[in-house]
């Protein structure tokens, strides 16, 4: 990958190699060894300190399109967002800026605030449930587990309504009209209670997809274990029940992330009161016209599973958050007066007893699945070449250490 990503910016290298060049003799500075250095930064997140990355051309942009599709966002506002914009969207960004922005900043806050003292009054005098290395409240019960549930579905959606999401399109497939969700549906486990699935599948594209699922089912997600420290969103997240993962973390701690994660899918299928978990198969964000490949770790309990397909139409500035920074994004998306989702419920995929001696089979069937049902392009790249892209579009041509990190 070090090579590929090296020769679609020859010029680049060239540069490089003149500026490596030693300067004149100096008493007083030492040679510093950057290779000894490890590149720890977020994606997108440049380096204030350093100097502007170097312009990649447009043909080597038009290369890096062709071999990462499923990250190329193609709106207004163009690679990364930063995109040339016509005067015309230059001045309806500022008028949005100075006067849509902050309302929605005020309102959002106000039902972030107003949740989370909610999710505080419902936890008083309660002890978060601690096993394996988790702390929730999920599983609490009575008149606190219902208030949560139904405010935090009813706030999610104003949010979303904050946000320009003023109508979501939701369409839910028939498995008499449409038989070929799966064929063996009907001859097959008549002995598992027909519903009730053990995780909602959704392809992921933007931030937004968990206000979304928020909204409709209020389910257990996995975070990344910082989540849970975080201010405001630290308890409400505890409050859903999310699993939380160090996501870097090469350790033995990753199998029994896994093994939580399968028993409250089994958990959900078997009680009805236990609540869902939602998984992202993908394990990153695509620009929603793609799909990526499933990993197994959702497939592995053998419960059927809910499969929900999202998409966000755009004419300006889309919602994806593939190739663009957290900080650009939120403010784009502020500024766009209507947003726009769809959604489509498919019928709960109750496996054959093949795919559920086999994981990968069972992934790869509902994946192709979503891919049909949703005319999604699918695709068999994922974070490792996510990363590099984000790499070259940065100008960055060393290729870090964390870029040949590949995803479990």
């Amino acid at each position: 990958m070090e090579s590929e990503l090296k020769d679609l910016n020859p010029k680049l290298n060239s540069q490089q190699q003149q500026q490596q060049q030693p300067p004149p003799p100096q008493p007083s500075s030492d040679p510093i060894d950057d290779s000894s250095t490890k590149d720890d930064r977020p994606l997108l997140k440049s380096d204030d300190s350093a100097a502007p990355p170097p312009l990649i051309s447009a043909a080597n942009i038009e290369e890096l399109a062709k071999k990462y599709a499923a990250y190329v966002r193609d709106d207004v506002y163009g690679t990364m967002g930063r995109g040339e914009l016509p005067w015309t969207e230059k001045a309806l960004l500022g008028i949005a800026f100075l006067t849509l922005v902050p309302i929605r900043v005020a309102l959002g806050l106000a039902i972030l605030v107003s949740y989370y003292l909610i999710c505080r009054v419902c936890t008083l005098f309660l002890a978060p449930n601690r096993e394996d290395e988790q702390e929730d409240y999920a599983h609490m019960g009575g008149w606190r587990r219902t208030v949560i549930v139904q405010l935090g579905k009813f706030l999610s959606r104003a949010m979303l309504f904050v946000l320009g999401f003023y109508w979501i399109k939701q369409t839910y497939r028939n498995p008499e009209v449409a038989g070929s969700f799966n064929a063996e549906a009907e001859c097959k486990d008549q002995s598992e209670e027909p519903g009730r699935p053990g995780a909602v599948i959704s392809n992921h594209i933007s931030y937004l997809d968990i206000l979304y699922h928020m909204s409709s089912s209020f389910p257990s997600f996995v975070a990344k274990r910082s989540v849970a420290k975080l201010p405001l969103v630290g308890l409400i997240s505890k409050c859903l029940g999310c699993v939380y993962v160090q996501r870097e973390s090469k350790s033995s701690d990753f199998k029994g992330v896994a093994a939580i994660v399968n028993e409250r899918v089994r958990e959900a299928h078997r009680n009805k009161s236990a609540p869902t978990m939602m998984l992202f198969p993908e394990g990153t964000t695509t620009n929603g016209d793609f799909i990526l490949p499933f990993k197994t770790g959702a497939f592995l309990s053998k419960a059927p599973v809910l499969p929900v397909i999202l998409r966000y139409p755009y004419q300006r500035f889309s919602p994806a958050w593939d190739s663009i920074s957290g900080v650009r994004h939120v403010i784009f998306l502020l500024c766009q007066f209507v947003n726009y989702l769809e959604v489509t419920w498919l019928p709960v995929y109750y496996p054959s007893q093949q795919e559920k001696d086999d994981p990968k089979l069972y992934a790869d069937n509902v994946r192709r699945l979503m891919a049909r049902e949703g005319n999604l392009i699918m695709s068999d790249i994922g974070l490792a070449e996510k990363r590099i892209y984000h790499a070259a579009l940065n100008g960055n041509n060393s290729l870090p250490s964390v870029l040949h990190q590949k995803d479990d």
